[in-house]
């Protein structure tokens, strides 16, 4: 296989461990860019991979794509379960569908991009790393938790496909959160929200950031940032760097 190759890989009915073994030979062959057809609930895909590939899914993955990824960008066209982004370290996740709970867990760098709804524990446990600042964009509402424990990065809620009355968040939204900044595209009350962060309006700068973000999230799924910006952000942030420091500390 010369260098700079597309390789199309079969994935209907493949056990998971030689999906992903054939996945990492088309990469060690050359392949930059790799098309799983039939793909069904298959574990593990693109996890701890280093190389600039880019790999698209035209199924619906199983828990942990990308964990420990380095690099890669994947584009799954449809929905995706839980556990993406887990550990992950750079890259870029892109999902056409919604996708499950517990994304980005422990995630320190690469962006995650959803188009539809997000489950629970979003961005538990997300933090910077060294120059690193990992984003995960969402769509559409999230559920319980979202941001919970956050140390660092950017959480970003659109709440683009909801119901005028349908609430943008679940409850207990940046529980234990000591780090980073969740965006939100319009209101939320304060009962959805953790004892350890609190409401705040953009300065210039979040506003210089978020553009930033939502032009390649827009870019991603042909959306028209203008339409998005054009109804009001709040941000939440941690009030205490150490929120539990008196439970275990003295």
């Amino acid at each position: 296989m010369k260098m700079g190759t597309k390789k199309t890989i079969k994935s209907d009915g493949v056990y998971y461990r030689k999906l992903n073994e054939e996945i990492r030979q088309a990469i060690a062959d050359g392949a930059t860019e790799i098309m799983l057809t039939g793909v069904n609930g298959q574990r593990y895909i693109g996890d701890g991979l280093h190389d600039k590939v880019k790999i698209t899914m035209d199924g619906v993955p199983g828990n942990d794509v990308a964990a420990f990824m380095n690099g890669p960008t994947i584009v799954i066209e449809n929905n995706a379960q839980d556990g993406i982004g887990n550990t992950m370290n750079d890259g870029k996740v892109v999902i056409h569908g919604h996708a499950g709970d517990v994304l980005g867990y422990g995630m320190r760098g690469g962006k995650l991009h959803i188009l539809g709804d997000v489950g629970y524990r979003v961005g538990i446990h997300m933090k910077s790393y060294k120059n690193k600042v990992p984003a995960i964009i969402a769509g559409g509402v999230a559920g319980d938790f979202f941001g919970e424990y956050m140390a660092g990065g950017n959480l970003v809620l659109l709440g683009l496909n909801g119901a005028a009355d349908e609430p943008l968040i679940g409850n207990y939204t940046g529980t234990g959160m000591h780090g980073g900044v969740i965006y939100i595209r319009g209101e939320v009350e304060e009962y959805q929200l953790g004892a350890e962060v609190g409401i705040k309006e953009l300065d210039n700068e979040d506003h210089k950031l978020l553009k930033k973000l939502l032009e390649e999230y827009c870019a991603d799924f042909g959306l028209e940032l203008d339409k998005i910006m054009d109804k009001p952000f709040i941000k939440l942030v941690p009030i205490s760097h150490r929120p539990y420091g008196r439970l275990y500390a003295y």
